[in-house]
């Protein structure tokens, strides 16, 4: 990429389960890129929301062919932070761990519990003399993002929920009974399979970052309905998914 790529200021969108291609803006040019990580899970989109660049990346590939654990995401951040984003924005649908949040309700999470087994959730493999990195994690949701997607969410008149703790897992089975019940024991509200390596290396590429998750069902902890299936996921997602992309049109301009 050129300087000019890297410098420009660019609200990045990684699209999720179902958002692969979300038709968000009049996409002006593509670009396949290569990293040290190797390749992104697809070629950038480029684009404009009312006048704000803005970069698109699809986590599962366009046709949803990269299963979660296969997702290249030091590839697929290292190119956004090159493409010149300055904040990014991601989008997963997610399993419902309590009551109060229904199918198809919008959650912002402002923490999350890393329950994955084989993802790469850093890009220091090794250290160098006197270059230790250890990332602090604390709030590894950007505030004022949250907030933002939270008080437009509202002015929307979205159902929306500020703050939760998303639990990734590392799929792409969904959870037992008996994982389900003990994840909301440790106090986690929702749950997926994306979201927890993903926010760690956008916090050590030092990009500001936050989800926008959708609720489609409730995992598999309720005794009184049938556990999820990814045929319901997709369902729910596509019969909401109009209210993410709303509040993604709407929120852009802010950051």
């Amino acid at each position: 990429m050129n300087d000019e790529q890297r410098t420009t200021h660019r609200i990045a969108v990684i699209g999720g389960s179902g958002l692969e291609d979300p038709g968000l803006f009049e996409k002006e040019k593509e670009m396949t890129v290569a990293t040290p990580w190797g390749d992104p899970s697809s070629p950038l989109t480029f684009g404009r929301i009312a006048g704000r660049e803005v970069v698109l990346l699809s986590r599962h590939g366009r046709r949803h062919t990269i299963p979660p654990t296969q997702v290249n995401n030091r590839a697929n951040i290292h190119a956004l932070k090159e493409a010149g984003c300055s904040h990014i924005l991601a989008t997963t649908a997610c399993g419902s761990l309590r009551e109060e949040i229904g199918r198809g309700d919008l959650v912002i999470p402002d923490q999350f519990i890393d329950f994955t087994r084989h993802r790469i959730n850093t890009f220091y493999d090794s250290f160098g003399p006197g270059d230790m990195k250890h990332t602090p994690m604390a709030d590894p949701f950007d505030r004022k993002m949250r907030e933002a997607l939270y008080a437009t969410a509202q002015k929307k008149g979205l159902r929306c929920h500020r703050g939760g703790t998303v639990i990734t897992i590392e799929g792409p089975r969904f959870s037992t009974r008996a994982e389900s019940k003990m994840f909301r024991l440790w106090g986690a509200d929702i749950i997926n399979m994306s979201i927890a390596p993903e926010a760690a290396l956008a916090n050590e590429a030092g990009i500001p970052y936050a989800v926008i998750a959708m609720s489609t069902d409730y995992d598999s902890w309720r005794d009184d309905e049938e556990p999820v299936g990814w045929e319901e996921v997709l369902k729910v997602f596509r019969e909401n998914v109009h209210h993410v992309t709303t509040l993604i049109r709407e929120v852009v301009m802010v950051f």
